[in-house]
């Protein structure tokens, strides 16, 4: 974890149990660990909008409840990150807590375990990052300080671990709704905006 030197800014003293490898109010007064902070808006923008499709499509609630979920663990993160404030900390755990559902539901639903699998993959990388951004802290500080600031930004492995949940987590329910909405006959496409982000848009039903 991060040393206890760090500055103090506009939300007072650290009261969280953890602080991470950021140093703190390096950015800005206003956030304490602005690239952690940040990272979560993979974690609540895309969601966001998912929830809004899925409403106007009329799919069923369980996916919009599950974009809403995703949207909400992003923004308990930010809270948490912006202030480091103890009555926050819990909220920045819930994507390890979401990965964990991911696996359990993918052993009870076979047919997603391609999925299962892809999207898991793309946890345990973003827990490799969590790990090495806790252990090598010291080292990582130091080097921060010798490199240009655009370099140093790419060490950041706290902040690509809520980029990889929050994509890991997206594309888990991108897919567990197309792979639901070909069995309901919706005929599900995956396009991709900008030629880099997946969606779902679905062509008129088949008649039976």
């Amino acid at each position: 974890m991060a040393p206890a030197a760090d500055r103090e800014g506009y939300w007072g003293p650290t009261t969280s149990t953890l602080d991470w490898c950021e140093e703190n109010y390096s950015v800005t007064w206003y956030i304490a660990e602005f690239w952690n902070t940040v990272s979560n808006l993979i974690m609540i923008i895309p969601p966001m909008f998912g929830a809004v499709q899925s409403v106007r499509d009329g799919l069923e609630k369980r996916y919009i409840a599950s974009y809403l979920a995703l949207t909400v663990v992003g923004m308990g993160s930010w809270c948490f990150h912006m202030t480091l404030k103890y009555e926050m900390q819990l909220l920045d755990e819930l994507p390890m807590i979401y990965s964990c559902c991911i696996f359990v539901y993918c052993m009870v639903y076979p047919w997603l375990r391609g999925l299962g699998y892809t999207s898991l993959g793309i946890f345990l990388l973003g827990f490799l990052f969590w790990n090495i951004d806790n252990i090598f802290c010291e080292s990582l500080r130091n080097f921060r300080k010798k490199v240009p600031p655009i370099i140093g930004i790419t060490t950041q492995f706290h902040a690509w671990w809520h980029i990889l949940t929050g994509l890991g987590s997206y594309l888990h329910i991108l897919f567990s709704l197309y792979t639901r909405t070909l069995y309901l006959r919706y005929r599900p496409k995956v396009k991709f905006l900008f030629g880099i982000w997946p969606v779902i848009l679905f062509e008129p039903l088949r008649k039976h």
